[in-house]
Parts: C-alpha cells; structure tokens; sequence
C-alpha cells in the first residue's frame, strides 16, 4: 500500500508479522512468517486488534477480509519462545501474565481475544484461506473467520489443553456452534489433528478446494454479484441466528427486509 492503511502504524503490522493489501472492498491479512509456519506473538495480536479497529472505524470500505499465510503453513499457533521464562523480547510471555492478578490476566486476555473477536463482529464477510497446518492460535484464528476454505493438505489441531491451558482467543465459541458439545470436547482434549474432509464433515471447514485460490476468486465474484448492501444485512441476519429463538429471528429477518427494500426502491430512485 501507498499509506499506512486504515492509518496504522506500518512498524506495527511489521512486528506482528502481517503483510495487508487492499483492493476493491477485500482487505487481504497474511500471517507473514513462513520460517517460524507463521507462529504467533503478542505483536501480532496487537496488529490484529489495530487492523480490527480500523475496519470498525469506516475509513475504508470493507466489504470482506481474507486471512491467509505465506508459506505452506497457515499458522503454527504460539510463538513457543512464550513458554519459555525469558519470553519474547519486549512483549508478554506466560509467565509475566501468570503474575498478574485476576483482573489483570482478565484485561490481558481480554485484548488478545480483540484481535480475533472482530472477524464476527464488524459487517464485512471474513474468510479464512488455509493451506497445511492450522494449530491452536491458527485454529482459532481461521474459525474466527465466517467461512473457511482449505486446502486438501489443511490440519486443524487445538493444542493448548495438551500443554495444559485451554483455548482462551473465543475460538470455543465457533467450534462448538460448529461441531457440537462432544465433537469439541474431544478435539480440544486429545489434540489431535483434524483433516480438511473431517473438517468439512463436522462443519466448521465451508468448502475443500485443490486450488483455494481460486475458490476464493470465484466467491468473491459472486459476493460482489450482489446488490449493495445486501450480503452485509445477511450475514448480520444469519450470525446472530442460533442466539435468537425462532419468533426472534423472523422478526430480525422482517427488520433486515424493511431496510433492504427501502435500499432497492432508493437505488430505483423511488
């Protein structure tokens, strides 16, 4: 990009380990560490949480947000230098959070979680594009995503109750909206790796493409095919739907028609 995009600060996209680009409506996030499979660090939570924010902001228009890695891996998860007593040079580790008192590691975590809970909260459509491995914070990072297209060579594994935490970036959430109450049970607790089509089966992988990329390109024709405005009231409609009861959401859907008509008759100069 020619200027710092949304106005954020480049050095701090550069620590984080992100590359952005944007173009037409779709803001391109990619985890840009391919040497270390795009581990995660506290910086790059950061930079997520300031890109969430700029989204938020409006400054742009942001129709959709694909999130990706370089490199044959999507993300390794946690930087492991965070479990070590020395940590990561001028960011948090473990261990300086396990010091903090409750509503300090409440606070804490409370920030990491803002750079991944923004993916389902603003109204642009995000799309997770994984290739190889997906673990712990990548696992929760693509199913903070509305969608998640995958390679065949796609891994999904949720470590963090084998190293004796939990997965705390609201990755839960997704998972067993997705699966199912068991299904999430058994994934979190053995660690074990899911692949692309298991994914697909239990629901929380949206399509397996040889050529994500290209599925990608396709979707995105198809989103942009739409009336202005119209993706964006359904996937607000369709997000909050499994939290409403069913009286709720007809009334959420006649809501959603009243102002998508009155868009429609505008747009026909009525």
């Amino acid at each position: 990009m020619d200027e710092p995009w949304g106005g954020i600060d480049p050095d701090l996209v550069a620590q984080g380990s992100l590359r952005l680009d944007f173009s037409d409506g779709v803001l391109r996030i990619t985890l840009d560490r391919p040497e270390a499979r795009n581990a995660q660090t506290p910086a790059t939570w950061q930079a997520l949480a300031a890109i969430g924010e700029a989204v938020r902001s409006g400054r742009h228009e942001v129709d959709v947000v694909v999130v990706t890695g370089s490199g044959p891996a999507f993300s390794s998860g946690l930087d492991r230098r965070m479990f070590t007593p020395e940590g990561i040079p001028g960011q948090m580790s473990l261990a300086s959070m396990a010091a903090l008192d409750d509503e300090g590691i409440d606070a804490a975590i409370t920030r990491i979680q803002d750079g991944f809970t923004w993916l389902r909260e603003t109204p642009a459509v995000s799309i997770a594009v994984v290739r190889g491995h997906a673990i712990g914070a990548g696992f929760q990072l693509a199913l903070a995503c509305d969608m998640i297209l995958a390679a065949p060579d796609a891994r999904f594994a949720m470590r963090e109750t084998s190293w004796g935490l939990v997965p705390d970036l609201a990755g839960t959430w997704p998972l067993v909206r997705a699966v199912g109450y068991g299904r999430a049970l058994e994934i979190c607790a053995t660690g074990r790796e899911v692949d692309a089509d298991e994914g697909y089966r239990l629901g929380f992988v949206t399509r397996v493409e040889a050529d994500p990329d290209a599925a990608l390109t396709e979707l995105l024709g198809s989103l942009r095919a739409t009336p202005p405005g119209a993706v964006r009231e359904l996937t607000s409609l369709l997000r909050g739907a499994q939290d409403r009861t069913a009286s709720e959401q007809q009334a959420a859907e006649r809501a959603a028609q009243a102002r998508r008509l009155r868009s429609l008759l505008a747009l026909l100069g009525g």
